[in-house]
């Protein structure tokens, strides 16, 4: 019994100190693991090495904030952007769709405030920041592409130049091996991969047109454009609030009806009418190497068109989108349908607006009074009037439409080189099963119901 008695003490001593002892040999164990792989280097008698920490560590921070795949600290420079603005819009998307598949960080490319197609020399370099916001375009696409500024290079290694290839045997086959071979190895390896050649607009498409689009949601004009497009879009308004409360006057001649008419919101339709020399030159081409004869339309069969849309108010403002070599014809202005009053931006006296900025900036502000309308009517042909369309299209598909069939659908947008129901144009989504952004490219696109 003593010696049952005796040996339960050690026990009990042994139990209350063996959970410390564990403790302080695990507590130990941690700390020379952590030592023995921190301290891969020293620098005099065991001195932590803190470049390599901070890189481990950097590492770690990188890889948590990007979780979505795109890479921060390898980068993609492409030619400086030129042409029209959609075709801008365009060639930078493909930009930063080209850039997502090679998993790198888009530099900030240089677009092209004027317009000249063969003068390479005399295009004028507007930086991406100074028409949309950088910022905003990094929060708004975060996890799906991303740009960066050259502030962001640390030069630690050479840059790449990967030549793009052209004519007839750099297939679209050859240009996506391409792509797949300088997304590894050794040219990965690279902290900017440079591609030179062609504008981005040239290059093969292999991206559907829902990618395209997600790359246009993240586009938002700085404010200095926005705010000149507000003003354009406000004049609009406030003519087609004044020949409303006229005409309601004259039916009702109730001075309580009118003053509650002229603050009721005035719907407008813009018109991004092609009928410039140059455009139907080109067009005309177009229809004779496709063999497809609803390319081009003249002025007559535009105002006869867009008159006879169903459902389309009286009066209402006609804004008209037009090149400014037709500012001076008198023409356009004239023809149209009792009830559709037209307006081009020198009519509109808005011209001083546009006059301030150059063609880039000019195109942005046209393209937002387009985007805004209640209705828009355009070329199926016309890469502005795709754009502007696809853009549309989004908006009614969030709200749940599939297509434009019903007359009270909002935000519906028409063809006028195709004909449609009552001679009028031809209703218009974009497909956006379309596996490339050929149809809207270079082709129509115009979905009828």
């Amino acid at each position: 019994m003593d010696l049952s008695s005796n040996s339960m003490l050690p026990r009990s001593i042994g139990c209350q100190l063996s959970s410390l002892t564990w403790k302080c040999i695990a507590l130990v164990t941690m700390v020379l693991f952590l030592r023995a792989v921190l301290l891969h280097s020293f620098s005099g008698y065991g001195v932590i090495e803190w470049n390599n920490l901070d890189m481990i560590l950097s590492h770690s921070l990188l890889s948590s904030s990007d979780d979505e795949g795109i890479r921060r600290d390898k980068f993609l420079e492409v030619p400086q952007i030129v042409w029209g603005l959609n075709n801008q819009k365009i060639a930078f998307a493909r930009a930063c769709l080209t850039a997502r598949m090679l998993n790198r960080t888009l530099l900030m490319p240089s677009l092209s405030a004027s317009l000249f197609y063969k003068e390479i020399d005399r295009l004028q370099p507007i930086s991406f920041d100074k028409v949309f916001q950088f910022d905003k375009f990094n929060s708004l696409c975060n996890g799906f592409v991303r740009l960066g500024r050259y502030s962001d290079l640390k030069n630690e290694t050479g840059i790449y130049d990967l030549q793009k290839g052209s004519g007839r045997k750099w297939t679209v086959e050859r240009d996506m091996e391409q792509l797949k071979q300088s997304s590894r190895g050794h040219v990965d390896e690279h902290e900017v991969i440079r591609i030179v050649g062609k504008n981005p607009f040239l290059w093969h498409d292999h991206w559907p047109v829902t990618e395209y689009a997600r790359v246009f949601e993240c586009l938002v004009l700085v404010d200095e454009i926005s705010k000149e497009a507000d003003k354009v879009v406000s004049k609009i308004q406030h003519i087609g609030r004044k020949l409303r409360s006229k005409t309601d006057m004259v039916q009702s001649n109730s001075d309580a009806d009118t003053e509650g008419s002229s603050l009721a919101p005035a719907p407008y339709i813009a018109v991004h009418m092609r009928v410039e020399i140059d455009w139907m030159i080109h067009c005309k081409k177009l229809e004779q190497r496709s063999g497809v004869n609803q390319i081009c339309s003249s002025k007559q069969e535009i105002i006869e068109r867009v008159g006879n849309i169903v459902g389309s108010g009286s009066p209402t403002v006609v804004y008209l989108a037009v090149a400014d070599s037709l500012l001076n014809d008198s023409s356009i202005l004239s023809g149209w349908k009792n009830g559709l009053i037209p307006f081009e931006k020198k009519k509109l006296r808005v011209d001083g607006i546009y006059k301030k900025h150059p063609y880039l900036v000019q195109s942005a502000i046209d393209y937002e009074v387009c985007s805004r309308a209640d209705i828009f009517v355009g070329n199926s042909y016309s890469t502005f009037s795709s754009l502007i369309v696809l853009e549309r299209t989004q908006k009614m598909m969030r709200m749940g439409f599939k297509n434009s069939c019903g007359i009270d659908v909002r935000w519906p947008s028409y063809a006028y080189n195709i004909p449609g129901e009552s001679n009028g144009p031809q209703k218009w989504m974009t497909n956006m099963s379309d596996s490339s952004l050929q149809a809207i490219s270079y082709g129509s696109n115009a979905i009828s119901c």
